[in-house]
């Protein structure tokens, strides 16, 4: 028998080891051997004096501790099977989406149905939805507003004349030019970076925000629309940056950056109709066809 170390005694190797042990002690005098019975009995099973020993004073302590199975090493089993967790996620997005209280106890349940014999504590349980990617928290009392019909209705209008323009291959056959405007702050960055532990960041950052700017231009399936960008600074410091457009502004971009730039026949859109095109279209025609939506201007 060859013992391999840090695997767990069986119970005929706990014996093998009493019956050597005593081997020696009887026949020690006889052979004429100078070294413990422990020793021989290590050497000659190919293990440690201390293993010996441990086994030997289990047995003079009560021999049935050799018949008592050994101890399961390394991380132990989870008490809850990982099997469960398909059917466990189901049921709590079922209940989230019909509005219905789920409880620990209620998963608790559910298990003990699919596994009559499970035994574990229902602590235990809610460290493993924890672990299953599973939070606990406050629910929501009341739903999102929901839109309004003139809301639905406009947005279908919008999609529907965007689908018209589009051939068999899904291809724009007007060109579609989409115009929005955005800010960002001057010393807008990152706030992480790499640096050594022992010097420390060597890039200082300014203490706020900086400047506003607004940036304004179109874009099209082929890219930016040449010489249609606008970038200037806020001047007012508080309100949405919406507010920072005025008629007259966006009627010199409209006119002297954006018209001349596009390709003939070309679809103007936006995310929302600002007053300020609407107005200028009823007072200014375009020669290029337009069309007026909620949600963007062809």
């Amino acid at each position: 028998m060859k013992y391999i170390r840090g695997k767990a005694l069986e119970t005929g190797e706990k014996w093998a080891i009493v019956n050597v042990k005593e081997y020696f002690d009887r026949n020690k005098k006889e052979f004429g051997l100078t070294e413990s019975s422990v020793q021989l009995a290590a050497d000659a099973l190919q293990m440690g004096i201390s293993t010996v020993r441990r086994v030997m004073a289990d047995y003079r302590r009560d021999p049935l501790l050799l018949e008592k199975p050994p101890k399961p090493r390394g991380r132990p089993n989870y008490s809850i099977d990982s099997s469960h967790e398909e059917i466990v996620r189901s049921e709590i997005r079922n209940a989230n989406k019909n509005g219905q209280y789920i409880t620990t106890s209620s998963i608790y349940d559910l298990i003990m149905e699919r596994e009559p014999e499970a035994n574990f504590h229902r602590a235990t349980l809610a460290r493993v939805l924890d672990r299953w990617g599973f939070e606990f928290g406050k629910g929501k009392r009341s739903q999102h507003p929901l839109e309004k019909d003139e809301v639905i209705a406009l947005r279908q209008k919008y999609l529907r004349c965007i689908r018209a323009n589009r051939n068999s291959n899904h291809l724009p056959i007007r060109p579609e030019i989409y115009l929005d405007e955005s800010y960002v702050n001057k010393n807008h960055s990152n706030d992480f970076i790499w640096y050594s532990g022992e010097d420390g960041p060597w890039i200082q950052k300014p203490t706020g925000k900086g400047e506003r700017l607004i940036i304004i231009n179109a874009i099209s399936s082929q890219g930016w629309v040449d010489g249609a960008k606008l970038v200037f600074q806020a001047k007012r410091k508080t309100g949405d940056y919406h507010g920072q457009m005025n008629a007259q502004l966006f009627q010199k971009l409209f006119c002297e950056k954006l018209l001349p730039n596009l390709p003939p026949n070309s679809l103007i859109i936006r995310p929302i109709t600002p007053l300020i095109i609407t107005r200028y279209l009823l007072v200014h025609p375009l020669h290029l066809p337009v069309q007026k939506t909620k949600y963007g201007i062809g």
